[in-house]
């Protein structure tokens, strides 16, 4: 039976090596699975919080519609002062409304395709490090 040398002067077997072996290698994958999980986490939060500016957005937009129809009655109806100030809240929504949509689709954007890119880098690399490993 050939034996390596283990911690504390001991000697250790292959089978115990390989037992080794397959609980690190164990280790790993739920490391790696864990990994994984919370960047699908993370980048999910980014789009659920990217939807829901472009939600806000969405809703502004109406507002901006409804403006947009009071500026049309008061500018053709009233006096200049009354149209302009319908005329200034409008512009003002509108702002609003392309900001919060520029800013959700950025998050969108950077929250998607929800892949987990680091963990997948991680295990290419564990998979080098192995054949490297069998092969020297």
């Amino acid at each position: 039976m050939t034996t390596q040398p283990g911690p504390a002067g001991e000697s250790r077997s292959i089978g115990q090596l390989v037992s080794d072996l397959s609980e690190q290698t164990s280790r790993l994958v739920r490391a790696e699975i864990e990994l994984a999980k919370a960047e699908v986490a993370a980048k999910a939060q980014q789009l659920g919080i990217g939807a829901g500016l472009l939600t806000a957005a969405g809703v502004l937009a109406l507002y901006v519609l409804a403006a947009a129809i009071a500026t049309a009655i008061l500018g053709l109806s009233t006096v200049m002062d009354a149209w302009l100030a319908a005329l200034i809240v409008t512009v003002f929504l509108l702002i609003v409304t392309v900001i919060l949509a520029l800013v959700g689709i950025r998050l969108v954007k950077r929250g998607s395709p929800p892949t987990p890119d680091r963990a997948i880098e991680n295990v290419q690399e564990d998979l080098e490090a192995v054949k490297a490993g069998w092969n020297a």
